[in-house]
């Protein structure tokens, strides 16, 4: 079994490698190092960020979007770093350049796609600053990632459809058993290797390999941090809630996933319902 599991590890380091995204973003390589640093060097920061033009004004576009309901709106790069902290902004920055490394063309299954992932990343974040000791930022980045990889297997499986949000299909079946039985591979396995490959967290990447696994992280045979546990919830929770608002649906993932959920976030399904209407509009307003 090991030795399947690392033939199937490699084997998504080489797709990831054939799409031609680097192992990971120079900006994002300093930004890392310089969190690490003792003493980070800001002013170096705000410049290598504000030197790709796009991202720089992405990035002060979402900064003083009423989402992170600043004050003060930031007029800078490094001024945004000196509000939000570095580690927001590396977490901020890895989510914008993730979407300039899949841009998809005029591609209606990635404008699908993107505005889902970004849209649920919104409501995870919104959701987990409700709930005590949860990171918004951390929910954010995590959302945003936990799917990638449909979009590598997009580009690498001739007829591969990924199972969006509010999609209809076999509750019973798991995304990524039907994915490894038609493909060989699965968009979890090939999520995880981008994210390692971008220097996330450890607990992050292993978040995105598991994220569909919920009878497994339920009895513990899956072992993963409670927080990591904690984002995989909220993540669900919140594909729940917007598919349930904007589609009048209740989520494939819900019905295999939802106990799970509830039950880490210490939450009941009327509980978690009532979220809904405020979170949507907090959303809208974003």
């Amino acid at each position: 079994m090991t030795t399947e599991l690392e033939m199937l590890d490699r084997e998504a380091e080489e797709i990831i490698n054939d799409i031609g995204i680097p192992p990971c973003p120079a900006i994002l390589t300093t930004l890392m190092r310089e969190m690490r640093s003792e003493d980070p060097d800001f002013v170096k920061l705000g410049k290598l960020i504000g030197s790709d033009v796009s991202l720089a004004a992405a990035m002060l576009k979402t900064v003083n979007s009423p989402f992170y309901g600043l004050r003060n709106k930031a007029t800078s790069v490094q001024q945004a770093i000196l509000l939000l902290g570095l580690r927001n902004v590396a977490e901020l920055v890895t989510g914008l350049l993730l979407r300039q490394a899949f841009p998809g063309g005029s591609s209606d299954v990635h404008d699908e796609y993107w505005e889902l992932s970004s849209s649920i990343a919104g409501m995870s974040a919104l959701l987990a600053r409700r709930i005590m000791g949860m990171g918004r930022d951390e929910a954010y980045t995590f959302a945003l990632f936990r799917d990638c990889g449909m979009l590598a297997m997009l580009g690498n499986f001739e007829g591969y459809k990924p199972r969006l949000p509010g999609a209809r299909g076999d509750a019973e079946e798991c995304v990524t058993v039907g994915e490894d039985r038609l493909y060989g591979m699965n968009h979890a396995r090939l999520g995880c290797r981008l994210a390692e490959t971008w220097l996330l967290p450890e607990d992050t990447c292993q978040a995105i390999l598991l994220h569909h696994e919920y009878a497994a992280l339920a009895d513990g045979s899956a072992v993963l941090s409670p927080a990591a546990r904690r984002n995989i919830a909220v993540a669900l929770a919140a594909q729940y809630l917007y598919c349930k608002a904007k589609m009048g649906i209740t989520d494939l993932e819900w019905r295999r996933g939802g106990a799970f959920a509830l039950a880490q976030l210490a939450l009941d399904q009327a509980e978690l319902d009532q979220l809904g209407p405020e979170l949507m509009k907090e959303l809208a307003q974003a």
